[in-house]
């Protein structure tokens, strides 16, 4: 019997290194952008190991993405083997891979034996030679890592994701140059078609129309010089072959593209190579309902998530496109409705949390370290997989080490110097400092996670007492029953009475209000219209499920309506980063002081696939990877809804009507 091989590498490193390459690909007008935070390699040298049983002689091939030397039974071969001939019987196949650019990565085939997760791995060779010669000791092994590279000749430094050519909307000339509009927000590789004669080609992208025509302002830009023999990119001064078709070799995102060419330059048109991740192509999780507008909220919400579901779930395709813990856990959980594309999660989810030792907070910022740890039980509970809690229960650990390393005399936590305490934008005076008792609820709330992940694995822990001795302090310190309401913070010994929703819907959402509390948060916060407005996509998601989780359906359908509907009404055909319904026209466009500054396309604007999938299909497990799952469909004034959420066995359909609830699993549609 053959087995299928696949090409295997550390666990995580991988991750790492498509990481770099692609939160390294950020721009800003034309200038390279890296990521603020600390960024991780690969290790260059691997050992892989296996031990093998074979019936009969086997000739098995090799190949590495590296230099490699193979060890048979404690016996080094000569050269770089593309094959071995290995004899009946069992042996030891040791092979070590030494690549300092991409991540050693193996592929071995032959009969019975072939490299898939049951190979061991390590990055610790420790062995010693005694003055016999003899070899002692081991490195500390895990299980490979793997994925879907299956083709010998296609090695995982070669991923890309797919691309196919699309046709702009519409051109018109402009000034001195020529405006092209593909439609809605796209991403991809622009083209020129029919490229004649020499000269400087400066392109300037737009989200809107006002972006791409500003040409001191848009946020990115690209400029080539052409040649007779040559193009040069001279924003990466790279030399590319003159040819009449020229697709530029780094992609954007944009729906406007403005260019202006000197010289005798002329083009017969314009196109772009659009660039996907292959399911966002299949249809999985879908949503129709009586209401078109609603439905219209629904599809603009998978575009924009299908959009920046890339190598991994990022923030926004066209300014940061970096990896953020607070978007990403976002990310999964619509995800788990839509496209489930749970490889992403795993690469997602390794790539933030990096290697040891743990020097700072993911992406720096103390919130998005907290998420982290919940998207691993998150992934748990919509997938079942246990071996990936089990894989990340060490890093898990270390990172948990390092928060409780600052933790203060009561262990709560603090913003030190080189923390980043985000919680969300917001258009009202807010400071962050000292205890913030938003933050103290997400800590006690990895505290639960980690503690429950070791239970799943039958290790003990303290992370549970941990937990509710914290809650308790929390709720002492920050909870007032004359506001009904949890306070801002404590700082130098001063509390800060000022009431935001960000600490109260949490506590609903994370089971820390008790029934009470929970109708005292609901009235006097989350529907009180004097308690700060939340102005992000990113928050109103937790805004809207609080108040689906107290029963406030009606009202929550109201708000998407009027807050995501805004956005189309605006003419999204993405949705954005944020929006303040007070704003008009271009400052819709602004922010972080400048006039283009906003994301157009944010992935946590998609939150709508989530929330009627979750509340209003009301398809939840119950149970990890939905061995036990519950339907509970709520209309809120809708004539009927009708749907399919993915799972681990197929879609899982719902079509609601006043008077009836069909449902069954779809098995057809893995």
């Amino acid at each position: 019997m053959n087995h299928q091989a696949t090409w295997i590498w550390y666990p995580g490193d991988f991750e790492i290194w498509l990481g770099n390459r692609f939160n390294n690909r950020r721009t800003e007008r034309g200038a390279m952008m890296p990521p603020f935070w600390k960024q991780d390699s690969h290790w260059p040298t691997v050992v892989f190991t296996k031990t093998v049983v074979l019936q009969e002689p086997t000739r098995v091939e090799i190949v590495a993405e590296g230099r490699h030397v193979v060890s048979i039974d404690g016996q080094t071969q000569f050269g770089m083997p593309s094959h071995v001939l290995l004899p009946a019987g069992e042996h030891q196949l040791n092979i070590k891979v030494h690549n300092p650019a991409t991540p050693p990565a193996l592929y071995v085939a032959g009969g019975e034996v072939c490299s898939d997760n049951t190979w061991q791995v390590t990055y610790e060779d420790k062995i010693w030679i005694d003055e016999d010669g003899t070899p002692h000791g081991s490195g500390i092994y895990v299980p490979a890592g793997c994925w879907n590279f299956t083709d010998p000749d296609h090695g995982p430094s070669t991923y890309a994701l797919m691309r196919r050519p699309e046709q702009p909307a519409s051109m018109s000339e402009e000034g001195r140059g020529l405006l092209v509009d593909f439609g809605k927000e796209t991403m991809g590789y622009l083209t020129f078609e029919g490229l004649t004669g020499e000269g400087m080609i400066n392109i300037f992208y737009g989200e809107s129309r006002q972006e791409a025509l500003d040409r001191a302002f848009c946020e990115t830009l690209d400029q080539l010089e052409v040649d007779k023999e040559a193009i040069l990119d001279l924003a990466t001064n790279t030399v590319h072959p003159r040819t009449n078709d020229f697709t530029l070799a780094e992609s954007k995102a944009f729906r406007h593209v403005y260019i202006e060419g000197t010289g005798n330059l002329r083009l017969d048109g314009v196109s772009m190579q659009y660039e996907y991740a292959p399911l966002t192509t299949q249809r999985k999780g879908w949503f129709k309902s009586s209401d078109e507008e609603l439905n219209r909220i629904w599809e603009v919400s998978a575009y924009t998530l299908d959009l920046t579901t890339r190598e991994f779930f990022t923030d926004g395709i066209k300014r940061d496109r970096w990896t953020w813990s607070g978007d990403a856990i976002q990310s999964y959980l619509m995800n788990y409705y839509l496209r489930y594309d749970n490889e992403c999660v795993k690469r997602t989810i390794r790539q933030l949390r990096g290697k040891n030792p743990v020097t700072s907070h993911i992406n720096t910022i103390m919130d998005y370290t907290f998420y982290w740890f919940k998207s691993i039980l998150d992934y748990h509970l919509y997938t079942g997989d246990l071996d990936f809690v089990r894989e990340m229960w060490p890093r898990m650990t270390t990172l948990m080490d390092y928060c409780l390393s600052r933790t203060d005399a009561e262990g709560m936590m603090a913003g030190q110097a080189d923390d980043w305490v985000f919680i969300d934008w917001v258009d009202f005076p807010m400071h962050k400092r000292g205890v913030v008792c938003f933050e103290q609820l997400l800590f006690c709330k990895a505290l639960e996670t980690i503690h429950t992940c070791a239970t799943l694995l039958g290790i003990d822990s303290p992370y549970g007492e941990m937990a509710t001795r914290l809650l308790a302090k929390v709720k002492k310190l920050f909870w007032s029953d004359e506001r009904h309401a949890f306070l801002h913070s404590l700082e130098d010994g001063k509390l800060n009475e000022m009431v935001t929703k960000f600490p109260n819907m949490f506590a609903i959402l994370y089971g820390f209000a008790d029934d009470s509390e929970r109708e005292a948060i609901l009235h006097h916060v989350l529907l009180n219209d004097k308690v700060e407005a939340i102005t992000t996509p990113y928050m109103r998601f937790y805004e809207l499920e609080a108040l689906c989780m107290t029963g406030q359906h009606a009202t929550v359908l109201n708000e998407i309506k009027s807050y995501w509907g805004g956005m189309l009404r605006e003419g999204a055909t993405t949705f954005w980063e944020k929006y303040n319904p007070e704003e008009r026209g271009i400052e819709h466009l602004a922010m972080y002081g400048r006039p283009y500054g906003k994301s157009l396309c944010h992935s946590w604007g998609a939150s709508p696939i989530y929330l009627l999938g979750r509340y209003f299909l009301g398809v939840n497990p119950t149970a990890p990877g939905y061995s036990s799952y519950e339907v509970r469909p709520v209309l809120a004034g809708l004539e009927w809804m009708e749907g399919e959420v993915p799972t681990p066995f197929g879609s899982i359909y719902v079509r609601v009507t006043p008077d009836e609830v069909t449902t069954h699993p779809n098995l057809f549609n893995p």
